[in-house]
């Protein structure tokens, strides 16, 4: 009996949790495919609507307050309304948002307003990463998170393939109806096959005890302000502030950079593009797999996740060469590592929050931590825009930059977190 039970805790059971995270892949493709669409497009966009680069570091500004206000509000939201509801109002927001992109070129000339895009949007992490801690037992987090946050990388990789074939024949606006489109119908599928693994048919006894097979924080509800008390908060936020902006260059402004630098056309920008969220993927589950193997090694928890951040942060050291190379190819090796290892960096960080929350508070926690660090992304992009029409398009101190925020960001989260996990948990417990 007692090695039937060893065995429960120990060896994987049934599949259906994963078929929950190809469902939260496809999503996150989606989201990231719609979100990457305006900067693969900008060049195109820019030429017709005539904006500078301060204007467009103020239309991710505003993206970055509608992205903030979907992080924080969608977590609350989806610690009430439980994770079905809760990411099928978010895919159905953001959409109809994206849709709504292909008509602002309409809504300028009808208004005669200047020409912005106002990019709202809903928000689907806070509700995946709660997902995840529903379905994945502690030493299985990471790779879930990275295997469905790598579907950003794959949203990255359609973008530049959707947005040149789309825009060429039927012109940038259907690039984004296409998007709109692809989410409404991912919803469809979500409300039919979505259940708790309690309630889900397919789940058998085998597989609900591995989900259930690791002593869990206390499953006790948590005030929105109460979220601040946990270490795991602060470590996401402070994470998160550092380097998702970083992230949000990478994604608003790469294609831009390597279409001025190397006068590289749409078409010509999509294989390019290509190769960068291909390498993306690899660091995204990656980064996942490599702190989960070493928790199977013996490490402790937090001991695995802080070396996994801190390979993931040397990783992006090189970026701050890739202005000064002279091939494409170079420079698409530089940012591809990079971002890489932004997204093996994200899964781990993304983790620490349910390794140190009660599940009920994951996604507001999460949510929160979203929520501030887009605001800084948002001020970020503002400042970045500014910069570049200041220097005439100079990128050499974003890059360098962006070269050492993943160091201060590990050195922070080790700072912030305990050495094990069992000062948290069992504090906690005591606690109760």
């Amino acid at each position: 009996m007692a090695e039937s039970q060893a065995q429960s805790r120990t060896l994987p059971a049934g599949r259906t949790r994963w078929v929950i995270i190809a469902l939260l892949f496809a999503i996150t493709t989606v989201n990231y495919m719609d979100r990457n669409l305006l900067g693969v497009l900008k060049p195109t966009i820019q030429g017709e609507l005539h904006f500078s680069e301060s204007d467009y570091g103020d239309i991710v500004f505003a993206f970055s307050i509608a992205y903030a206000a979907g992080y924080a509000g969608m977590g609350a939201f989806t610690d009430k309304v439980g994770i079905r509801v809760g990411l099928a109002v978010a895919a159905m927001i953001w959409s109809v948002a994206s849709a709504a992109h292909g008509l602002v070129e309409l809504g300028r000339r009808l208004h005669h307003r200047p020409d912005r895009a106002r990019p709202w949007r809903g928000r689907q992490f806070p509700t995946c990463i709660k997902t995840v801690a529903t379905w994945f037992p502690v030493r299985d987090r990471a790779l879930a998170t990275g295997v469905f946050n790598s579907g950003s990388n794959i949203g990255g990789l359609l973008a530049p393939l959707i947005a040149a074939f789309v825009t060429e024949t039927w012109g940038w606006q259907a690039a984004f109806y296409v998007s709109g489109a692809v989410g409404l119908l991912w919803l469809v599928f979500w409300l039919g096959l979505y259940r708790a693994p309690e309630e889900h048919p397919d789940v058998t006894p085998a597989e609900l005890a591995y989900i259930r097979s690791d002593p869990e924080v206390p499953a006790q509800r948590v005030p929105w302000l109460a979220l601040l008390r946990y270490p795991g908060t602060w470590t996401y936020i402070v994470g998160a502030v550092l380097t998702n902006p970083v992230w949000w260059f990478y994604n608003n402004w790469v294609p831009s950079f390597l279409f001025s630098k190397f006068n590289v056309n749409l078409l010509a920008l999509g294989l390019p593009l290509v190769a960068i969220y291909l390498m993306t993927d690899v660091g995204s589950v990656g980064g996942g797999w490599l702190s989960g193997r070493l928790i199977r090694a013996g490490l402790d928890v937090f001991t695995a996740r802080k070396l996994t951040l801190l390979l993931c942060a040397l990783c992006t050291v090189p970026v701050f060469l890739a202005p000064g190379v002279g091939s494409i190819w170079s420079a698409v090796g530089l940012i591809g590592l990079a971002m890489a290892a932004h997204q093996g960096f994200s899964a781990n960080l993304f983790t620490l929050v349910s390794d140190t929350m009660p599940k009920a508070a994951v996604a507001g926690a999460v949510g929160l931590g979203g929520c501030i660090s887009s605001i800084f992304s948002g001020f970020s992009a503002k400042l970045v825009g500014r910069l570049l029409d200041a220097t005439g398009g100079n990128y050499t101190v974003v890059f360098f930059v962006g070269a050492g925020a993943y160091l201060v960001a590990v050195l922070a989260v080790h700072l912030l977190l305990p050495r094990r996990r069992a000062a948290i948990t069992g504090a906690m417990q005591v606690a109760e």
